[in-house]
This record gives structure tokens, sequence and C-alpha cells, in this order.
């Protein structure tokens, strides 16, 4: 079907008191060449609606530019089918609501917008979804209880789920622990963890398929058609599905390391876990000599929070001891009991879990660091403790010593591996990157991956963790999400948590991994961009096999061939663009978002001539928590300068210098970039889009010498979402800085 325009401009929300709409529809049918332009007094109201419908019906209008309030504003409303490509302009919390209404400058910027709007829908395609078939099933990879109740959630939401659990028996450490922590009122006493209840559901559910003694053997493919290669019990065995959890678990920290609060030293110092081994087989007492125990200490954070170990709190470790008090207060009612810790931490609920331990006379609470562990001559164990609540350095004796060690992620690499791996091999190797299963080079940047999943990702063989070890993605707005798309960390794998707030996680993790076969099978994307049919589509006879794409993909989306080209993986990809940003050949677009549709917007902004004295500044700007701040300092009717023209992108790293190019050479006074906050107490929504583009500012100031240009007309700021009260300010103090520098030089040529 040929392109047919058509721009709808709303009056309402005080657009038509601040803007001379009769002048915008002027506008867009003569200089925009529009065919079909109207007004309505409320656009997203039925009747305006019905106005666009009736002319997509009568006049065959394919290509929509809605002249109005924000895209987060009704999206449902807009939304008028995959045939036809729609853009919201931005004309009232960018336009009448931030600036002077019925002003000269007002009126330039609302007509500036409506161009640009113009030319966005000119230039673009409704996109298309991808049309092949996927696979609905969904992999569980772990069969502790976070496994199985995902796998029992995905199955009882009418899924068939595959259950892959590499012991011989399922349950995970549930079955080591004669009990849990409370899970009812009154929450004063450990229960039973009811897992053999779990194991008979999974067992017999008729949508669950459960591998015993297996592994992963490899991962190939993509989100919707994975195929899984499962080894175990001397054969393999290849399968196909949609989605994964993985819920590997955890395992407690290195023994090794605890020799500084004297493990290794004696018998009687033993780890949290080895406690819960003792008291399992009904074998609790002094390990060295099979005494009763009279005296017992618990030490709690040993090797967490602590910069030399682990610097985080493993969350469970507190409620741990003050668990096995009661294994010890059962066996030996007059044992006295020592629990040693620096902040102890029990939240919600299990506050009375705590009271409750505290009622008991024989259990001595005391905060303090930890300063010698020694084995006496008698045989006890000497524990030397400073900075207590009493002030003074005190010292205990103990029978015995319960070191609680925190708790390490499964898809940590251990330290040992990582450096002789690290060692080995040559200069070329190392630089290079490792060797995926199917003998493809892995990227540079490839971490050293734990080896559960077995990607044949060329960035890696299994999920990127966070600094602790820890697969999560981002860790404030979309938890459960990591950066293999469709693939989802959850419970102790994902953070520390005991079994109930695994069994949470799970059920997180099971909807997400529903929500990822579904909309996988719709050609749609998932997290952020929810719902996006587009994708990226490369002209690969322009490639020169730079590997930019695909190093810089966050989400392992590309491999390469023989040769260095990139291979697409359409369904891995989250639509962020940053392969669009990283290429310098401009090879890579969407149909609803491409370097020429950027180009042409910026060029269809007006540019005074010098004399007119009316700078030009175009803002690039994040559309995941830049741009809903802008929106805020228009709810808000904060002003701003009314100068600034803002093109929004879908991540900062999206953006190719050549965009800042084409601004400059059409005479744009100066160019600023607004991004996500990177850091560890923030995130960029596609994980380091804020970190290319920062990068890529070096690219942007060579164009700059090229263009014989000052470097200080451009500039690249990072906001949170809640920043919106600096955006004024950012703005403005930026004018300043190009009034200072001067026109440019480019104007008029």
């Amino acid at each position: 079907m040929d392109p047919k325009l058509g721009c709808y401009i709303c009056k309402g929300c005080e657009i038509g008191k601040s803007v001379d709409v009769d002048k915008l529809v002027e506008l867009a049918t003569g200089e925009g060449q529009v065919p079909v332009c109207k007004t309505h007094d409320i656009l997203c109201s039925p009747e305006g609606i019905e106005l666009i419908r009736n002319d997509i019906k009568n006049e065959g209008v394919n290509r929509i530019a809605v002249c109005a309030c924000s895209c987060r504003v009704f999206p449902e409303l807009f939304d008028f089918g995959p045939d036809v490509f729609t853009d919201r302009t931005n004309i009232r919390e960018q336009v009448a609501w931030c600036h002077e209404p019925n002003d000269d400058d007002t009126q330039m910027l609302a007509e500036d917008y409506v161009r640009m709007g113009i030319a966005k829908v000119k230039t673009g395609e409704p996109p298309e979804p991808l049309d092949i078939e996927t696979s609905k099933d969904i992999l569980v990879i772990g069969g502790g209880m976070t496994g199985m109740t995902s796998a029992k959630a995905a199955a009882d939401a009418g899924y068939k789920v595959i259950l892959v659990e590499k012991d011989d028996k399922l349950g995970g450490w549930a079955t080591k622990f004669p009990k849990v922590f409370p899970k009812r009122p009154p929450y004063e006493k450990p229960e039973d963890s009811n897992f053999e209840a779990l194991i008979k559901e999974i067992e017999s559910h008729d949508n669950i398929t459960i591998h015993k003694s297996t592994e992963v053997a490899k991962t190939a493919g993509q989100p919707g058609e994975f195929t899984v290669t499962l080894g175990g019990n001397g054969t393999n065995a290849e399968i196909k599905v949609g989605s994964i959890i993985q819920a590997t678990g955890w395992k407690p920290y290195t023994t090794e390391k605890l020799s500084y609060l004297g493990y290794g030293s004696s018998p009687d110092i033993v780890t949290n876990i080895e406690l819960e081994e003792l008291a399992a087989k009904g074998n609790l007492k002094r390990p060295s000599d099979g005494k009763p125990i009279d005296s017992i200490a618990f030490i709690q954070c040993a090797g967490s929070r602590d910069q030399e170990h682990l610097p985080y709190c493993s969350a469970v470790c507190c409620r741990v001891s003050l668990k096995q008090t009661f294994y010890v207060r059962e066996k030996y009612p007059d044992a006295k009991i020592y629990v040693i810790y620096k902040d102890l931490r029990s939240p919600s609920q299990f506050e009375k879990f705590y009271a409750n331990v505290q009622n008991d006379e024989g259990i001595f609470f005391t905060k303090g660091e930890i300063a010698e562990v020694n084995k006496d001559s008698d045989g006890q164990i000497s524990i030397n403790v400073e900075e207590t609540l009493l002030g003074d350095d005190i010292q205990l004796k103990a029978d015995m010593v319960v070191l609680a060690a925190g708790m390490v992620p499964s898809t940590k690499v251990d330290e040992i591996i990582a450096t002789a791996e690290e060692t080995s091999g040559d200069e070329t190797e190392k630089k290079e990157g490792s060797t995926t299963e199917d003998g493809k080079k892995a990227a540079a940047g490839a971490e050293q991956g734990a080896r559960i999943l077995n990607l044949t990702y060329r960035q890696g063989t299994d999920l990127p963790t966070l600094k602790y070890g820890f697969p999560d993605s981002h860790f404030i707005c979309f938890p459960y999400e990591t950066r293999r798309t469709a693939i989802y960390a959850a419970g102790a794998v994902r953070a520390p948590m005991d079994f109930a707030a695994s069994a949470n996680d799970a059920y997180g993790a099971a909807l997400k991994s529903i929500q990822a076969v579904e909309a996988i099978g719709n050609g749609e994307a998932v997290h952020p961009r929810s719902g996006d049919l587009s994708y990226p589509d490369f002209f690969l006879q322009r490639c020169t096999q730079c590997k930019r794409c695909t190093e810089e993909c966050p989400f392992g989306t590309l491999d390469e061939d023989e040769k260095g080209t990139p291979f697409l993986n359409a369904n891995r990809c989250r639509r962020c663009g940053i392969c669009l940003g990283a290429c310098p050949e401009r090879i890579v677009s969407f149909k609803n978002y491409s370097v020429n549709m950027m180009s042409e917007m910026i060029k269809s902004i007006d540019i005074p001539d010098e004399f007119e004295e009316k700078p030009r500044i175009l803002a690039f700007v994040c559309e995941n928590d830049a741009m809903p701040a802008v929106d805020m300092v228009g709810i808000k009717r904060l002003k701003y300068n009314s100068m600034i023209r803002i093109i929004p992108l879908r991540c900062l790293g999206s953006m190719n210098s050549v965009w800042v190019s084409d601004a400059l050479a059409s005479g744009f006074d100066g160019v600023i970039l607004i991004g996500c906050r990177k850091g560890d107490d923030y995130q960029c929504h596609f994980i380091k889009g804020s970190e290319m583009a920062d990068t890529r500012m070096s690219n942007v100031r060579d164009k700059l010498t090229q263009l014989v240009l000052e470097e200080e007309r451009v500039e690249i700021h990072e906001l949170a979402i809640t920043d919106f009260e600096k955006i004024p300010k950012i703005f403005d103090d930026f004018l300043e800085v190009i009034e200072e520098v001067g026109p440019n030089p480019y104007k008029d040529m």
C-alpha cells in the first residue's frame, strides 16, 4: 500500500490557547505536503479517535502524525493496527505547558515539532513482526525449591515444562535442612519445609517432564527456538524450548577462606551448613570426641560484609543461626549459647522469631568484632571479641563454634579456577576470549562463565553477572531479567534469599517466561520496549566486519560468521538500537527507527540566521528515564528555554555520531545528549547505553575537529527519572555556554 500521510492536531489541554493551531495546519498541508490534516478540541476523546479511524478507512491514511500529548498518555488509543505507522508529537508537555503562551518562540517551537513529526512518518514504515514458528515450552534448570515452584507455576498455567536437575533426586538444599524458618503465625518456631509434598506434585504433573542426573551440555539458538542439548545417564537428548528459567541456587562460601576465624584448626569449628548436616543425621555432638555440647558459639557474618571476602550481606545467615539455637536447645536444654553479630538481621515477621529466641535466658547475644579464635589446650575454643555493646573486650569459651558462612551464587566462577584460566594459553587466546561449545571464538569482552547454560553466544557461555557474581540484569526496574533475552534467573542464584522468598521469586520468573514465549510467538519484544514489533535490519553489502555491533550489544543478539560478518538472532534483540549507534558505516536500521529518519527530522527543523539572534539547541534524549523526566517538567509547569528542540532516542547508546554532524552542519549552535545514569546505584535500562554514549563522545569530538567547531558545542548529561527539576537549569546553562562561543558558522550554508 502506498504511503498516505495524515496529521492530527489537538487543541485541548491548553494547546489551542498557547499556539496558533491554524498556522500549524497551514504548515502541515503546505510546507509539509500532508494531504490530510485535521484538528480536534479533544483528540483523545471517542469522537477524536473516530475522526482518525474514519480517515484510515475512507481516505486510505496509513502514516499518521498525532500532534498532541506525550506518547506515554493513552498509548492504546492511538494504536491503529499493524498496517498504520503512527508517531506521537508532544506539543502539550513540551510546548504548551512549559513555554510562554502565544509567544513567537513558542509558536516556532510547536511548528518545528510538527515538522519533525511529519518527517518521521514520511521516512518510517509500520514494522512487520518476524514470522517464524516458535516453541512455548519452558526449560527450568535446577530441581530445588525454586526450580520446582517455577516448574509447577508454569505447568499449572498450561505450559509444557522440562525440569533438569544435576543430582539424582529433587529437592536441593531443602533435603539437607531438618527445619526451615517459620512460614505462618505466630512465626516463633522453625517448621518443616514440606518439600516432599511439592516433589510428589511435580513428579505426577502431566505438563512436567523431569530429567534427573542431567546437566545442560549446550544451549544454541534464540528465544522461541532454543535448541538445548541435555547430557546425563550416559546419553544426550536434544530439546526445543521457548524460554529458560535458571534456578541453580547457591553454594556456601569457601571454607578455606575462613581460616582467620579458626576454621581448620579444630574439628569443633564448623560452618552453619555442617551444623545442619549434623542435625539432619541426629548427630548433634561435639565432632572431635562425640561428647555432649555444654556450650556453643555462633559467629555471624563469617566471611560476609567484608571487602576481603563477600562484601554483601547474605540475608539469611542470622535467621539460620537463630533456627540452629532451637536444634541445640532441643537436645541440650542446659547448654550455654552465644551469638556474636555485627548486626542481627531478622526482618518483617521474622522479628517475632528473633524475639522468641531472645526470651531464652540461656542465649547470650552481643554485638562485636571477632579479634581471634583459638583452640585451647583443654580442647575448648576461645573467642576474643572487641567493640562489644558492653564497652569492654570480652573472651568467650565454648565446646563448639559455628561460623555463619554466606551464600555464593552458583554462577560465580571460583577465583582459583578463574585465575588458572586467566594465566593459561597464549596472549592471542586471552585477547580473543574463550571458545564456545560449537567451536566459535567468544568476544574479547566475554566473561568467564560458570558453564551451566553452555550458551553458544559469541559473548560468552553463561549469564553475564554483576560484580558479586549474581546474574541480575537490571536490579532497579526489572527483577528476574538477565542480559540474555528469555532466560530468567530465580531464587538464590539471583540474590541471597530464603525458601519463602525463593518461592515468590519462582512465581515471578515463571510469569516472565510465559510472557516471553507469548510475546516472541507474536514477534514482539520483551522489556523494556515490550510489544515492539520492529527489529534491526543489516545492509551487509557495506559491512566492514569491524565487530563493533557484535561486541557492544548488551544482550548477545549478534553472532558472527567465519569472516566476522554479523549474524542476527532477532528474537534475542531488545530493540535498543545500540548496534545502530555503534555502526560507523550506518548499515543498521529499524523500519520505525533509522539513521535516515533521524537525519530527516534534524533537517526538517527551521534554523533562523545568526542575525535573528535565536540560537538553536538540539537535545537527544533517552526515552527511558530522561524523556519521562522532560514530561514531568511540563506536568509541573516548569519553564525552560524555547530555543531547545528535543528528539527522543530509544537509548542514548543508539546515538550515532553522524546525527551530531548532521545537526551542526545544518546550523544548530549546540547539541546536548541526556541519558540514564550509570553506576552501582543506578542503571541504564539497556545496561550500558549511557556508558557507550560516553565512550563515543571521543568520536563526536573528532567530528567537531573536522568541522572546525568548538568542543563546548556538545554536552552529555545523565539523569535519574526523579531529576526532572534539574532539566531547565541544564538547558539554560548550556544556552549560556553557546552564547559565549557564538553562533554556528554553518548557519545559512
